[in-house]
């Protein structure tokens, strides 16, 4: 049985910084069946200058030219609001875990989960990569925007403070909300995958849909982390690259349809085909009467259905020797 895809809803900032609508999201992920509901956590005065401006898709699903700075300030939540929805979840009995974007939301987060997600933007942030996996408690990095030779430099200077390659694992992610098809670039996955032997890669999805994750799930991604939201039209720079918790529960049950589908790998016949395969077979006959004693030939056998007697193949190593009885048209040789 291959392990089970462990599968994190993201709720992201597509709580607008209602608390009690981040409690509706970590109960639409609980129905869904995912295993983790993810939020972001920061304080906007350590996070990002006064005048930086929003990213070209947050001005376009906003709506809004403010400043970055603004757009972010309106959508925090504070830690105490983080402690009660940690104890929600707890509650609802789906992990918590929420993405750090500055160090002293690092710290915080580090008294009320087990592990961290770090998003894609601290991909060369090798301090704070460095300070978190002094932690010692497993990552999820997402490598969104970054080249492999970053990737590497990301994942040495996690394990050089001691966390182990098991406790690590990384994300392929395309930056951009939504993402085109185009740009996907799953292969990549598998890319560093095979660049980073022993390393667990996984997919975070940002297109329109679900069937991107189910393939990235197919090609051996062992974590899956999808955006979510309550209503796509909602105001907000997420909403509109995230799927709805039907669409989130279709995704859920795929994955875990993909997990059983994967099998062992093993070519060998199941169970559950064995009843047939002598409906579907075929066997060696003799397509007229046939008297004892008589050469077998390609001139008085034939192949047909049903199985269960000599398989066509063994039809070349009886040719010229003598029927042992007599054959009535159409029954099975026998030797």
């Amino acid at each position: 049985m291959n392990p089970r895809t462990l599968i994190i809803a993201e709720a992201g900032i597509n709580h607008n910084g209602d608390i009690s609508l981040a409690k509706r999201l970590v109960d639409e992920a609980k129905k869904a069946g995912a295993d983790v509901v993810k939020f972001q956590t920061w304080k906007t005065e350590l996070l990002v200058t006064k005048d930086a401006k929003q990213a070209e898709y947050q001005e376009k699903n906003t709506g809004k030219t403010e400043s970055q700075f603004d757009m972010l300030k309106k959508l925090e939540l504070s830690y105490d609001d983080f402690i009660e929805l940690r104890a929600y979840c707890d509650e609802s009995e789906i992990i918590f875990l929420s993405t750090p974007d500055e160090e002293e939301s690092a710290d915080f987060l580090n008294e009320i989960q087990s592990m961290f997600k770090i998003g894609s933007g601290e991909l060369n942030n090798i301090p704070f990569l460095k300070k978190i996996a002094r932690f010692g408690k497993p990552i999820i990095l997402s490598t969104g925007m970054g080249t492999i030779a970053e990737v590497e430099s990301a994942i040495n200077a996690i394990l050089e403070e001691g966390l182990t390659l098991e406790n690590l694992t990384i994300l392929h992610a395309t930056t951009d909300y939504p993402t085109s098809f185009k740009d996907v670039n799953l292969s990549a996955m598998n890319t560093m995958s095979h660049t980073f032997p022993g390393l667990k890669v996984g997919y975070s999805d940002h297109t329109i849909g679900i069937e991107i994750p189910i393939a990235a799930v197919a090609l051996g991604a062992t974590v899956i982390e999808k955006h979510f939201t309550v209503d796509k039209l909602m105001e907000g720079p997420d909403h509109a690259a995230s799927i709805l918790p039907h669409e989130l529960k279709s995704l859920v049950d795929a994955v875990r349809n993909i997990e059983m589908s994967l099998g062992t790998g093993w070519k060998t016949p199941v169970f559950s085909e064995l009843k047939n395969k002598n409906i579907v077979r075929k066997s060696i006959v003799a397509s007229r009467k046939i008297q004892k004693g008589e050469f077998l030939s390609m001139s008085n056998l034939c192949i047909r259905r049903p199985g269960g007697g000599l398989a066509p193949a063994m039809i070349y190593d009886i040719i010229g020797s003598g029927a042992i009885k007599d054959f009535s048209e159409g029954e099975m040789i026998i030797l």
